[in-house]
């Protein structure tokens, strides 16, 4: 009955499905765009690599409170301490050393400008894989003799020559015209969020062949240090610690002057911004939600008004309470119910559309689609409770005089 009597208004059961689903809608996609961010932000934070430490003289975060000025006087992690931390540390499973910079990339006529150059050891590759598509990745003795060879992105191969597999033997020109070899193609990665490595649009060559074009304190060196899986980061940062400070030869009260960072500590400083988008979206899409609640409880108190002869004529021949207050609230649920189908639907369509045009891939998280459900049927009771009691209690007498 309560199916049929939204069949039968049809105009009046559109303009309150239309409230419910522009706040199911908002509520939805707000709550997806924002999960979607962080499982992609999460993703790329991962891609610095599984239990490793970061020695910086630098520490993650960030913000107006950042003390810049307590690091920038530090040392830049050394080469030669990178090789002393091997033996110190035998607990560590890989242990790389990493410098950067932006430059230029050359070709014949052709030049690429803001290249990200990384120069790397040789265990970098333990700690960061990367699937070469074409030729070949570095090997022991490329490091040793600090080859003039590198690994280019695809992206930049595509840019350059065109078809990326037939730049692997091609010579180019780097920094300070030093040339080079390209002597293995990356596998293309694609857009991310936040571009860790941005492999893509990068070239790696080996630590010794990029020191010959740029100092290594002008090239943001970092010691990457990777734990085996048998030991915890804690244990790894405590080991870590102990060394550098040694290495350093720091006095017990001196503080260290170096940074030990992790990605789980990056990412439990996010945690909070997230959870403020989240609070905000939450406030934006209830005030829509309440708006179509409202347009519901108005339907309703009309559709009572409408059927009280009916109502009368039903508590006559024995309908209980009950029984009219189910069949109101479950007319007031459906509807909701219906509303925030259409909002769902119309959230996948925009998912599909975000995904095309976003560097991150936007879903609907199967959580959200069971709260979805929860708060149409919970707006659908408050949004019907009011009108279904009036009906229910309503003295069948003077219901049936409004015939």
């Amino acid at each position: 009955m309560a199916l049929e009597e939204l069949r039968s208004n049809k105009l009046r059961t559109f303009l309150s499905l239309m409230g419910i689903t522009f706040g199911i809608f908002c509520i939805i996609s707000v709550l997806s765009t924002i999960s979607s961010m962080e499982f992609a932000v999460n993703n790329d934070l991962k891609s610095l690599g599984s239990r490793t430490i970061f020695i910086d003289k630098w520490a993650f975060g960030g913000g107006p409170n950042y003390p810049w000025w307590k690091y920038i006087k530090r040392p830049s992690p050394k080469y030669a301490e990178m090789k002393k931390l091997k033996v110190k540390v035998p607990d560590a499973a890989s242990i790389a050393y990493l410098t950067g910079t932006q430059d230029v990339l050359e070709y014949g006529d052709e030049l690429l400008t803001n290249i990200n150059y990384y120069g790397v050891t040789d265990e970098f590759v333990r700690i960061q894989p990367i699937s070469i598509e074409a030729g070949r990745y570095f090997q022991p003795a490329d490091f040793d003799r600090a080859s003039n060879y590198i690994v280019i992105g695809n992206t930049l191969a595509t840019r350059m020559f065109g078809n990326p597999e037939s730049a692997v033997g091609k010579l180019v020109r780097l920094k300070n015209e030093k040339p080079a070899e390209i002597i293995g193609l990356i596998k293309k990665v694609g857009n991310s969020l936040i571009n860790v490595w941005d492999y893509d649009n990068s070239i790696l060559l080996p630590y010794g062949f990029l020191k010959q074009m740029i100092r290594d304190d002008n090239a943001g060196p970092v010691i990457m240090v990777q734990g085996s899986e048998t030991m915890s980061t804690v244990a790894l940062q405590d080991e870590l610690s102990g060394a550098m400070r040694s290495l350093r030869r720091l006095s017990p009260t001196q503080e260290s002057n170096f940074a030990l960072n992790d990605v789980d500590t990056l990412t439990k400083f996010l945690e909070p911004i997230f959870n403020g988008m989240k609070i905000g979206g939450w406030a934006i899409a209830a005030l829509s939600l309440v708006v179509g609640m409202f347009g519901v409880a108005n339907i309703m108190f009309v559709t009572v008004k409408e059927r009280t002869s009916q109502i009368g004529l039903k508590k006559a021949v024995g309908a209980k309470r009950r029984t009219i207050l189910s069949e109101f609230l479950l007319e007031s649920a459906f509807l909701c119910i219906l509303g925030g189908a259409i909002g769902l639907l119309a959230v996948f369509a925009l998912t599909l559309i975000f995904s095309t045009l976003l560097s991150f891939p936007v879903f609907i998280p199967a959580s959200i689609i069971v709260l979805a459900v929860g708060i149409c049927f919970g707006v659908g009771i408050l949004a019907g409770i009011i009108p279904a009691i009036a009906a229910a209690r309503m003295d069948p007498v003077v219901a049936i005089r409004t015939i």
